[in-house]
């Protein structure tokens, strides 16, 4: 295993063990569902109870890992997001906690089993990481995102549910971008 996909067992396992739902996102979802591009960090959206996510941070070894859990009990009452980092590898994780909007309870629930660097995990479907790559890149890095919204277009293709992603676009206040994407 790589390191990269020995670290993602680690806190997918973690996930797991906690009973917390959780989903791949961001440039690991974009290749796994388009065009592949390097990043040395992971992005997992999860959705724990107060008591699953002590249950998970409780679960991480400080020889193993880098993780701050007064940061991340700040971050779950915002609703943002922290990090675990690996020590040997330096690897990172970004943890984002699940946002409190229609769209982001669907993408949750869209999430699709996939297997990304050897392993069994959940990831956002296609259309969601279509979407989310959007509001990143109204948010700023838009060349990156629409880059990897291309990409996910290309490699889909008529796969991909267009209907779905137009039903999200005004309200992620996104469907200039997306009709400059589409052109």
């Amino acid at each position: 295993m790589t390191d990269a996909a020995t670290f993602l067992a680690l806190v997918v396992g973690a996930l797991d063990a906690a009973a917390i739902p959780y989903m791949l996102a961001g440039s690991f979802a974009s290749s796994h569902h388009g065009a592949p591009r390097t990043t040395q960090d992971i992005d997992l959206v999860i959705d724990p109870t107060w008591a699953s996510l002590d249950r998970f941070l409780a679960s991480l070894s400080s020889d193993q890992v880098y993780v701050d859990p007064d940061v991340a009990r700040d971050e779950f009452r915002r609703r943002g997001q922290f990090n675990v980092i690996s020590g040997k590898t330096m690897w990172k994780v970004d943890v984002i906690f699940r946002k409190a909007r229609g769209f982001s309870h669907e993408e949750l629930a869209r999430r699709v089993p996939a297997k990304v660097l050897g392993l069994q995990v959940y990831v956002a479907s296609a259309e969601d990481t279509v979407l989310a790559k959007l509001e990143w890149a109204k948010l700023g890095e838009s060349e990156r995102q629409l880059r990897d919204v291309r990409g996910i277009l290309d490699v889909q293709g008529e796969a991909l549910d267009v209907v779905y992603i137009e039903r999200w676009l005004d309200e992620l206040g996104v469907r200039e971008l997306w009709n400059r994407v589409r052109a």
